[in-house]
């Protein structure tokens, strides 16, 4: 009997000791590593869609200039970080939110009135991040970029075929005490079958278009992944702030 139980646990050592992260090999290390920064690199990619929002959208209003030098001061802070290995990934993930930080403070600074010149805006690092992807260069703050973009771009195209753009417009020019009414008719056109149903839609798209990209398992995806799936999580904040109005 003795000699079985002894027999049992020599056994079982072998595979309590392959348990041991000292005996992990090199690619079972590298893979925990990796899983570990694409988790965080999500995290990070929601933090900087949703919580800026609330962040930037005041500080744009009242300082519109001050907004835009900090732009300058989140490219300067990427490219820092990017000059060290230690370091590259994060730089990268910032200099795709730079794009969006600076795009918000040009357009919410100053043609915030126009809803029409909202998309032409958020699309100015466009240009600098296909040309940067071509290139096989920055794909995790390029790929943030895109994923947020697109999350706009859906938004956006939710106001169109609801009839919510001259409600914008009314907003944009109101007063702080009659910013409530405004809110409560628009409300009234999201909670139509019109509505409900097209938010349905572009909900479905944006989490179909999230879940695809984080099931990649890299870095610039899960950014990309992370930027998509906060545009629900906003859209959403937002549409409770207005019933709160």
């Amino acid at each position: 009997m003795i000699n079985q139980t002894l027999t049992s646990l020599n056994t079982a050592r072998p595979n309590l000791e392959e348990e041991n992260p000292r005996n992990l090999s090199p690619s079972s290390i590298a893979h925990r590593i990796g899983t570990r920064q694409n988790l965080l690199v999500f995290a990070a990619a929601v933090f900087l869609v949703s919580v800026p929002v609330f962040i930037e959208a005041p500080l744009v209003r009242s300082l519109p200039s001050l907004s835009l030098a900090i732009a300058g001061l989140w490219f300067w802070l990427s490219l820092t970080l990017m000059s060290r290995p230690q370091t590259y990934l994060w730089g990268d993930l910032l200099l795709g939110f730079s794009w969006s930080w600076l795009a918000g403070s040009i357009y919410w600074g100053w043609l915030r009135w126009e809803p029409l010149w909202h998309l032409p805006v958020e699309s100015i690092g466009l240009p600098f991040a296909i040309w940067c992807l071509l290139r096989n260069w920055g794909k995790v703050g390029n790929w943030f970029y895109l994923g947020s973009l697109f999350g706009t771009v859906l938004t956006d195209v939710y106001f169109y075929l609801v009839d919510l753009m001259p409600y914008w417009r009314q907003l944009m020019m109101a007063e702080v005490g009659e910013t409530s009414q405004i809110l409560k008719n628009a409300l009234t056109l999201v909670q139509t079958p019109w509505g409900q149903a097209w938010a349905v839609i572009l909900t479905l798209i944006l989490m179909s278009m999230g879940i695809v990209a984080l099931a990649n398992k890299q870095h610039h995806w899960y950014a990309f992944g992370g930027a998509v799936l906060s545009t629900i999580l906003v859209d959403s904040l937002f549409l409770l702030l207005a019933a709160i109005a």
